[in-house]
């Protein structure tokens, strides 16, 4: 196949807080150009506006009109492959790839029935478990009766235990439920983003709720926590890199480092080919307090952190854009132990949307 002198990729999700990492690294590729367009639901106020060559409105994934709007502007734009950010599109996209493939675009998306599994933490977490790959203690709950019965067998109160939707995405819904907290320091002295919460204040949500949301309830983990990049073609495996999250804001990473931790690398392969994902996977892990890495949850779409991938020597962004054009991946050479933090910064634009250097 001949190689291509440029290609054109379009990212959804513009203005998501991982989108300026990703359209670095593809900004990065200096071998051939890379146009990168995008698109949001709300453009106008999205950082993609100053970073993107173009950006578009676009409908949200729930929207009948999705699929035929971000088709149009794909088709008109000659884009070559399609990277979506936003995990709520994933299925949709997966379900549609080949009105996108007859155009002569790829979706850099798994299909659907391994991406069902990959997306719901309790399915995930239930393949880990009949495939040997370790899991924290859990059990899918759809009453309070169940939940109270649950976190016994957990060994609540003697343990601490936690909680979230089998589909979310960040923090939403999850929390980690411990009594004895000081609730009026807690108002006072921390930011609104506490994950804690006692045993009867989650009762008295429920109660008061219009019904029980469906739960996993799992076993605390206090050890370190990974977030795991993984590169693969239609369920072969072709890299993975585990970074420590070091320092978490919000549920993103602040302060993150690469570590070859080969046993966290070993589960990331199993997991993805025995599902036969495809594309840039996430995957979560965190340590038990023995020390054993488990898995917690996938984010089966690239990761906004993973430009700390490509500042530690692989470009995972670029190679899976390369598999979706037919070319085979550069085995890297990782800068093990590079350290990334995060900071604010601003982003400029003038009445037409165009950014203003400052």
């Amino acid at each position: 196949m001949k190689k291509l002198k440029s290609i054109k990729v379009f990212i959804t999700g513009a203005g998501a807080p991982g989108a300026p990492g990703i359209i670095k690294s593809l900004r990065k590729v200096t071998e051939r150009k890379i146009a990168v367009i995008g698109g949001d639901a709300n453009p106008g106020n999205s950082v993609g506006a100053g970073l993107l060559d173009k950006v578009f409105q676009i409908p949200i994934a729930e929207s009948p009109d999705f699929i035929e709007k971000v088709l149009d502007i794909c088709v008109a734009e000659k884009v070559d492959v399609i990277i979506p950010l936003v995990t709520r599109e994933l299925l949709v996209f997966a379900r549609n790839k080949e009105k996108f493939f007859k155009s002569g675009i790829y979706i850099s998306v798994s299909d659907p029935r391994p991406l069902e599994t990959a997306n719901n933490k309790y399915l995930l977490m239930k393949f880990c478990r009949e495939n040997n790959i370790p899991v924290p203690d859990f059990n899918l709950v759809h009453s309070l009766d169940e939940f109270r019965t649950a976190a016994r067998e957990l060994g609540y109160p003697g343990k601490k235990i936690c909680f979230k939707p089998p589909v979310s995405n960040g923090l939403r819904g999850f929390r980690i439920i411990e009594d004895g907290q000081d609730r009026l320091f807690s108002l006072m002295n921390e930011k609104p983003n506490n994950v804690y919460i006692s045993f009867d204040e989650f009762v008295s949500i429920c109660v008061g709720g219009k019904e029980f949301p469906e739960l996993i309830v799992m076993e605390y983990l206090p050890g370190d926590e990974y977030s795991v990049d993984v590169l693969v073609d239609n369920g072969k495996f072709i890299s993975a890199i585990p970074r420590s999250r070091d320092h978490i804001k919000m549920g993103i990473s602040f302060v993150g480092t690469v570590i070859e931790e080969r046993e966290i690398i070993g589960y990331s392969r199993m997991i993805v080919e025995g599902l036969k994902l495809n594309g840039n996977i996430g995957l979560q892990f965190k340590r038990d307090g023995n020390g054993i890495p488990k898995v917690i949850e996938s984010n089966p779409r690239v990761q906004g952190t993973i430009v700390l991938c490509t500042a530690a020597g692989e470009n995972m962004v670029y190679e899976a854009v390369k598999i979706g054009v037919g070319e085979k991946p550069v085995p890297p050479e990782i800068n093990w132990g590079l350290k990334m933090i995060r900071y604010w910064d601003e982003l400029f634009l003038d009445i037409n949307g165009n950014k203003v250097d400052f």
